[in-house]
């Protein structure tokens, strides 16, 4: 597979598929992320933490109760555990039996078919850095499989990407942002050599596009749910969109 950070994969704005395939298929579960590589997205979006014993699990929240008939914190249950939990049937009958699964189950399921986007959440951030940090276990897997160069590390916590750009062989790294970016934000993105700027799309102005292009970054602006603000955001030159809908998406793209 090509190098995530190469000029030659942008011939057409990206549809990044939010958590897998999230309108039609239980979040961050194989059978979501397989729905999402079918659909024909460039990338999947997906977020991890850490279990009790300290295993990279994919899940978005810091609890189970919302996508798993489980309850209490994702970082009290063991990997055992957390394996023992139905992470499908909340969302239809059809998914029972879908587990939380392991990062390292789902790059070998992706086996470099598209890129993958891997959140670290905000939560999971330990500012001693201790040798087993998931940023650490997170770039030590992507070497053992030989996907550092296919796969993009974001988040919310900028310390991670300060942690990860001085790394002997950093994978692409992304902030993803909540608020717009101000000009110390757009300098330090550039002065980490951030491959991307992953924004809420309700705070994504044609003006901070151009900045962020000016500096080296894409723009990937999440999550953009409808034909109008899919629109919106590639009329601002934005390099694809993080969404809920892939298949919807591309014919928002394709079919203005």
């Amino acid at each position: 597979m090509k190098n995530i950070q190469s000029d030659d994969n942008f011939g057409s704005p990206w549809i990044v598929g939010h958590r897998g395939y999230r309108a039609r298929y239980p979040e961050n579960t194989l059978v979501g992320f397989e729905a999402a590589i079918s659909a024909g997205v460039a990338m999947i979006e997906l977020d991890v933490m850490l279990s009790r014993d300290r295993r990279i699990i994919v899940i978005h929240d810091s609890t189970l109760d919302r996508t798993t008939n489980g309850f209490g914190d994702v970082a009290d249950k063991t990997l055992a555990e957390l394996k023992m939990l139905d992470a499908g049937g909340w969302f239809d009958s059809r998914f029972s039996g879908q587990q939380v699964p392991e990062l390292s189950e789902v790059l070998d399921l992706i086996d470099r078919r598209i890129f993958v986007n891997i959140e670290l959440k905000s939560t999971a951030y330990e500012p001693d850095h201790p040798p087993d940090a998931i940023e650490k276990q997170v770039i030590e897997l992507l070497k053992r499989k030989n996907m550092l160069e296919s796969n993009l590390v974001s988040s919310f916590e900028a310390g991670f990407l300060e942690q990860i750009a001085v790394m002997a062989q950093p994978p692409a790294i992304a902030l993803i942002s909540d608020e717009p970016a101000s000009g110390d934000v757009i300098g330090m993105c550039g002065s980490l050599n951030l491959f991307s700027w992953h924004p809420n799309y309700r705070v994504v102005t044609e003006d901070q596009v151009n900045r962020m292009h000016a500096v080296g970054l894409k723009v990937f602006p999440f999550t953009v749910n409808t034909r109008a603000d899919a629109i919106k955001m590639l009329d601002m030159g934005v390099d694809g969109i993080i969404t809920d809908e892939p298949e919807l998406a591309f014919n928002w793209i394709h079919k203005q």
